[in-house]
């Protein structure tokens, strides 16, 4: 019996780093055990944020492989300024009161010439390859992923032209994603976001979403059958790791200007003067890309003493973090637009034995994940008694030597179990 052929269409795949590449690499990984052929389509000349050449030997072996160019405006604007391109393009958006000229622009013409974003060029082209491979090829599904939400487009198109089986994977959403606001928009550009996002999600055979909250939004806006597959964790080969000597609090992933929580760093700059010993053992370890804000803060606290930013590394570097450093921290930004986001880093957190140290907005997705796999506590940003507390009594569990968190429940997020969940998707729309 022939595998069942889907054409995977993606922007991020290695050697892109970071945590948008993470969820189709895994997928691809494992659907052939289930008797499906990935097929993905990715760009040959992308401009990636992040780069982790250590990915590219995960991909696949039994993947096909497909490449065309790209124009992406941001390969010019990088003559004027590589440096605010590649935090804008990766999410990194500068605080509004601290915009130079050159931010707004940038970000005016990224929220309303290139619509929904700067890869909506490659639409047309990927369209016009992709609809004689499809039909050389006999496929009949096809998976695009945002963001970018130009893949959708893409998808879009080829349903309009081919009546094929489309399922559109909304890692994020579109309109109510947290930078969304921040992007200039007019209201024009603001209203065709809104359009093509409803074109979408009405002419997809299938929805998938990666949190509830995304599936309850997305249900105001279409009938179409919604399906919530999150993000997981994978069984990574890593050496056994020796516990840091110090109290080390780590985030790991990008640490954005609005994701700043004074509760974090006021608790931890009072416990340095309230506990003996306290700011001897002290270490908040950053890992990956931090926005200027948050180091100016963090040292406005009086916390840079303690500070051991080490900047992006690979992934594998990344999870041995994970596994060694005493605390993990997610911090997700305080806002109604960000109770769906579930980073994807969680699950990988969650099956390192550390416990998690989690911020966010009240009735935030996540928080249900933590807590019903006891992998850590979750605090919204009106908690600062209660995080200090948690931060005091983890911090006696150090001294002790009995620091870990005891998760529940793990397997349910496994990428292999996932992939089963997508699976069945496929056979039940076919």
């Amino acid at each position: 019996m022939k595998p069942k052929k889907i054409l995977i269409i993606t922007y991020y795949w290695p050697p892109a780093g970071g945590p948008g590449v993470q969820r189709w690499l895994k997928f691809v990984k494992y659907l052939p055990d289930f008797g499906v052929q990935p097929i993905v389509y990715i760009p040959e000349n992308p401009t990636y944020p992040i780069v982790d050449e250590n990915l590219v030997k995960e991909v696949s072996d039994k993947a096909i492989i497909l490449k065309q160019r790209i124009f992406e405006p941001y390969q010019l604007a990088s003559f004027l300024s590589k440096n605010k391109t590649k935090k804008i393009s990766s999410g990194i958006i500068p605080n509004q009161k601290k915009q130079s000229f050159l931010d707004k622009t940038f970000l005016w013409i990224r929220g309303n010439l290139f619509i929904p974003d700067a890869r909506v060029f490659w639409v047309k082209p990927s369209v016009a390859y992709l609809e004689k491979y499809i039909l050389d090829n006999d496929i009949d599904t096809i998976l695009t992923s945002g963001p970018p939400h130009s893949l959708h487009l893409i998808g879009l198109e080829l349903k309009q032209k081919l009546d094929l089986k489309w399922f559109a994977d909304f890692r994020d959403p579109w309109t109510t994603i947290g930078y969304h606001k921040s992007l200039r928009l007019s209201s024009f550009a603001a209203k065709k976001h809104k359009a093509l996002e409803h074109q979408v999600l009405n002419t997809a055979d299938t929805i998938i979403v990666t949190s509830k909250t995304t599936k309850t939004e997305f249900q105001a806006i279409t009938t179409k059958p919604i399906a919530v597959i999150t993000n997981g964790y994978d069984t990574e080969r890593v050496e056994k790791q020796t516990l840091d000597a110090k109290f080390s609090l780590a985030h790991i992933g990008s640490f954005l200007s609005e994701r700043n929580p004074s509760i974090l760093w006021e608790s931890l700059i009072e416990l340095t003067h309230e506990i003996p010993d306290f700011k001897s053992h002290l270490e908040i370890k950053l890992i990956g890309a931090v926005s200027q804000e948050v180091l100016e803060t963090i040292s406005q606290f009086g916390l840079k003493p303690y500070l051991n930013n080490l900047g992006y590394v690979s992934h594998a570097e990344a999870i041995a973090h994970q596994r060694k450093s005493q605390v993990l921290l997610l911090i997700e930004i305080n806002s109604e637009d960000t109770k769906s986001i579930i980073p994807g880093k969680l699950f990988e957190y969650m099956v390192s034995n550390r416990p998690i140290i989690a911020i966010g907005p009240k009735d935030s997705d996540f928080a249900e994940i933590i807590t019903n796999t006891n992998t850590g506590v979750f605090f919204d940003y009106s908690e600062k008694v209660k995080l200090k507390s948690v931060i005091l009594d983890f911090y006696n569990q150090f001294l002790e030597g009995k620091l870990q968190s005891n998760g529940v429940g793990l397997q349910n997020y496994s990428r292999r179990n996932l992939t089963k969940e997508l699976v069945e998707l496929l056979k039940n729309l076919n």
